[in-house]
């Protein structure tokens, strides 16, 4: 058989022909974030329990902004539960795009896990703090239990509403402001654990993240008193039209909610562009001013003291007072053999 060079060529046209008819139709589909009009990208965000209503108004605000900037529509999706929980769900192949997570323990977690670049928390300003919180404590109206501080929880008929800490980040960093408040005051260890172990006792039920805990306390009415996320618990009175009152406290944790890309799955769907745009909106003057809106505290100072009035002063510990870092917290207080399981029975 002769040998026809000028076919094969023709063949090979033919093919190449198709592969960019092809390539041209995904970018259609708007599945590309470079080149064209008209284009879209889903993004999901994978957050902890009483963010919900935060990252729906910077959502919002995030999607005409970026349309208006660089023509990409974007739709985006979120997953709330405890924090803990959510991590793992990341780790077991939830497709999150970025994770704002209670702390540097869950993201940390996901970034052991080789889905996270080691480096992420100096990828974003303020050590991918675009905000940060604290606990604080709701009463009911009139504060009939007389609850300002720490050891007034564990009076005698105080019943206290706060998740678990095992996979909860509003029940660990209650854990660690309840230790806090002993041990910075002068307090030993044992003093501590006699305190932990006697406010765990006066904890009827232990829900699994921080919204489920709000339930428990706001719509069961269950406890006298609930340790909440600053921003829960503006929520919660706002909501309460009465019943419900906010006690700060004079020293609370500094509690630290990082924000990260996940690199293993932008890099895989392509969206990393829109996804670093999102999470870089948070720190925006109108990202902060958001925040604020929803009672986190903006780390963009300036912002953060024109709401002074929305954010008492008292006294925010670091981790490291109490602890070499986040992991060793973990470790000596709420990870398997910590603290938590020597003094915690689960009500029978």
């Amino acid at each position: 058989m002769a040998h026809n060079p000028t076919g094969g060529r023709a063949d090979r046209r033919t093919a190449i022909t198709a592969l960019i008819v092809g390539a041209l139709g995904l970018m259609a589909c708007g599945k590309s974030q470079t080149g064209g009009a008209a284009q879209e990208v889903e993004l999901l965000n994978v957050s902890y329990d009483p963010t919900r209503e935060l990252w729906r108004d910077l959502n919002e605000k995030f999607i005409a902004a970026y349309e208006k900037e660089s023509g990409t529509k974007v739709t985006l999706k979120q997953s709330h539960g405890g924090s803990s929980t959510q991590a793992r769900a990341v780790i077991d192949g939830l497709e999150a795009d970025v994770v704002t997570l209670a702390s540097y323990l869950d993201t940390d977690a996901i970034s052991k896990k080789g889905l996270i670049q080691p480096n992420w928390i100096d990828r974003l300003p303020s050590r991918s703090l675009p905000y940060t919180s604290t606990v604080i404590f709701v009463v009911r109206k009139g504060n009939p239990k007389g609850i300002k501080d720490w050891p007034d929880l564990i009076k005698p008929g105080v019943e206290v509403i706060t998740p678990n800490p095992k996979t909860s980040g509003n029940g660990y960093l209650s854990f660690f402001s309840a230790w806090g408040s002993v041990v910075l005051r002068g307090g030993s260890r044992d003093d501590a654990i006699q305190y932990v172990t006697q406010l765990y006792k006066q904890v009827p039920v232990l829900d699994s993240g921080a919204r489920g805990a709000t339930t428990t306390f706001v719509q069961k009415k269950l406890g006298d008193v609930h340790l909440a996320w600053e921003n829960e618990a503006h929520l919660e009175v706002r909501e309460a039209k009465g019943e419900l009152e906010l006690v700060y406290p004079p020293i609370s944790i500094r509690a630290e909610p990082h924000v990260a890309i996940v690199d293993g799955n932008v890099d895989r769907k392509n969206t990393r562009k829109a996804a670093e745009a999102y999470l870089k909106f948070a720190y925006t003057d109108e990202g902060q001013e958001i925040a604020a809106k929803h009672f986190y505290r903006p780390t963009n100072e300036a912002i953060l003291k024109k709401h002074a009035a929305t954010f008492p002063e008292l006294r925010l510990f670091a981790i490291t007072e109490i602890a070499k870092d986040f992991p060793d917290a973990h470790k000596q207080f709420v990870g398997e053999g910590g603290v938590f399981d020597t003094i915690y029975s689960p009500k029978k």
